[in-house]
C-alpha cells in the first residue's frame, strides 16, 4: 500500500479541514453570533475537545492500515466484538458529497458567470441567486464539473493524486487568501473588522452560540465519517499524530480568521449586514465587489477561487474513504470504483438540486436538500465523531493507548487526552444533539 509522505499526511488532513467549512461557514456563525464571543468559544472548544478528536481517529488508522470498517474490528477489546459497526459511518462522506457538490457547483457558477458581471445593488444580486437556484441545467452543470474533478483526482489515487494536489491546492489557497487579506487591511474599515471578531462581548453569549461554536469545531475538522481514519491508514507508524492534528487545526483556524477578517472588512466597508447567513457569500460579497469597479472583479474571482480551491480538497476527502472500503472489499480497480460511486452522487446530486424547486421533493417543511444536510452534519456526523471517542477512550486497553501514544504525549498530557475523548468529547456532541433535536421539535 502506497503510503502519504509525513508532510503529505498532514496536507491531505489539511485540505479536508480546510472546506466551505472554514471560509463559508465560519464567517457566517460568527455574523449570526456576534463574532468576539463566537470565536473565543470556537478557540477554546479546538484545542481543549476537537486536536483530541482528531488524534483519537488518525489513531485508529495508524494502528490498522485499514479501511474504517475493519479498522474497530481490528482494535475492538470489548467483550461483545460489535465496534466494527462503527466503520460504516463511511456512507456519511458520499451522503455529504450530495449537497456539498451541488453548493460547491454554485461556487463554480459564480466563479465563471457573475464574477465577470457583479450585480451592483441587493435586489439584483437576490434575483440572481434566487435565478440560479431555479436553473437546474446550470446547476447540473456545474455539479457534473465539481463531481468529475473529485473523482478524477481520487482515481489517481493517495500519492498521484490526493497528495500531489494538496501541495499544489493548500499553498495556493493560503496565497490567494492572504492576498485578499492585506487588501482588505488597505480599507478604512480593517479596524471595524477586527473589533467584531476580537474585541469581547459577553453579553451576546447564548445557548446558541455555545452550540454553534461546538458544532463549528466537529464540522471543521472532519471528524465523524470516516475520513482521518482512512487517512491515517496511509501514514508511517511512527508518525507523531499529535504534532500532525497541531498542523491540521493552527492552519485551520488561521484560514478561518483570514476569511473572517477579509469579508467582514467588506461588509462594513459597504454597510452589508454580518448576519447575512449563507447569502453573505452569495448575495452580499458580489454586490460590494461590484461597488469596487473593475478590479472588484479581479477581487471577485481570486475569492472565489479561493473557495473553489477549499471545496475540491473537501470532496476528495469525502469520496476517499467509501473507495477505501470498496477497494478493500471487491479487489476492483481504484478507476472504476471511483467513478461508479461519483455516478451515484451525480445522479443524487441532480434530484437534491430538482428538490429546491419542487415541493413534491419536500417533507416536514424541509427539502431533500435540507435533509440531507442535516442528517449528515446532526446524526451521521455527530453520531459517527462520538462513537469513535468512545470507542478509543473505552473500547481499547489504556496500557495500549500509553504504548502507542508515549512518543508524543507526556503522563500529563496523556491523561488529559483520555480524559477529553471519554468525557468532554460525548458530552459536546451530546449537547448539540439535544439541541438540534429540541430545535426541530420546536421548528427552529
Amino acid at each position: 500500500m502506497t503510503n502519504f509522505s509525513k508532510l503529505g499526511f498532514i496536507m491531505a488532513t489539511l485540505g479536508s479541514s480546510i472546506g466551505l467549512g472554514h471560509i463559508w461557514r465560519f464567517p457566517t456563525m460568527a455574523g449570526l453570533n456576534g463574532g468576539s464571543v463566537f470565536i473565543a468559544i470556537f478557540l477554546l472548544i479546538s484545542f481543549g475537545v476537537g486536536i483530541s478528536m482528531l488524534v483519537a481517529e488518525m489513531l485508529i488508522g495508524n494502528r490498522t492500515k485499514t479501511n474504517a470498517q475493519d479498522a474497530f474490528a481490528a482494535l475492538d477489546e470489548s467483550k461483545h466484538k460489535k465496534w466494527h459497526y462503527v466503520g460504516f459511518c463511511i456512507v456519511g462522506g458520499p451522503l455529504i458529497l450530495t449537497f456539498y457538490c451541488v453548493v460547491l457547483g454554485w461556487v463554480v457558477y459564480y466563479l465563471g458567470v457573475i464574477s465577470t458581471d457583479l450585480p451592483t445593488n441587493m435586489q439584483d444580486s437576490k434575483l440572481l441567486f434566487s435565478q440560479l437556484k431555479e436553473n437546474i441545467l446550470a446547476q447540473i452543470i456545474s455539479l457534473f464539473v465539481v463531481v468529475f474533478l473529485t473523482a478524477y483526482f481520487v482515481a489517481k489515487g493517495v500519492k498521484d493524486g490526493i497528495e500531489k494536489l494538496n501541495f499544489i491546492l493548500m499553498p495556493m489557497l493560503f496565497i490567494v487568501f492572504l492576498g485578499l487579506l492585506f487588501y482588505a487591511m488597505s480599507m478604512e474599515h480593517f479596524v471595524d473588522s477586527v473589533k467584531f471578531m476580537f474585541a469581547p462581548d459577553f453579553s451576546k453569549v447564548t445557548a446558541q452560540t455555545l452550540i454553534d461554536s461546538m458544532g463549528q469545531v466537529f464540522f471543521s475538522l472532519s471528524l465523524g465519517i470516516g475520513i482521518v481514519i482512512t487517512y491515517a491508514a496511509f501514514t508511517e507508524s511512527k508518525q507523531n499524530l499529535f504534532h500532525a492534528a497541531l498542523w491540521v487545526v493552527i492552519p485551520g483556524i488561521i484560514i478561518s480568521l483570514i476569511a473572517g477578517l477579509t469579508i467582514f472588512t467588506f461588509v462594513f466597508e459597504y454597510k452589508g449586514d454580518v448576519a447575512e447567513g449563507t447569502g453573505l457569500v452569495f448575495i452580499t460579497l458580489p454586490v460590494m465587489f461590484a461597488q469596487m469597479g473593475f478590479f472588484g472583479s479581479i477581487v471577485c474571482i481570486l475569492f472565489m477561487v479561493g473557495l473553489a480551491f477549499a471545496g475540491i480538497s473537501s470532496t476528495i476527502s469525502l469520496l476517499e474513504p467509501s473507495i477505501k472500503w470498496l477497494l478493500d472489499k471487491t479487489g476492483k480497480s481504484r478507476g472504476v470504483l471511483t467513478y461508479s460511486v461519483g455516478f451515484v452522487v451525480f445522479v443524487v446530486g441532480c434530484v437534491l438540486i430538482v428538490s429546491l424547486n419542487e415541493n413534491a421533493l419536500q417533507f416536514g417543511g424541509k427539502s431533500l436538500f435540507e435533509w440531507a444536510d442535516w442528517i449528515s452534519a446532526n446524526i451521521l456526523m455527530t453520531f459517527g465523531g462520538i462513537l469513535s471517542a468512545v470507542f478509543v477512550g473505552y473500547a481499547i486497553k489504556r496500557e495500549h493507548l500509553r504504548e502507542w501514544t508515549r512518543d508524543y504525549f507526556s503522563e500529563g498530557m496523556f491523561r488529559f487526552w483520555l480524559f477529553a475523548i471519554k468525557y468532554l468529547a460525548p458530552l459536546m456532541v451530546l449537547c448539540i444533539f439535544t439541541y438540534q433535536i429540541y430545535a426541530l421539535i420546536k421548528g427552529k
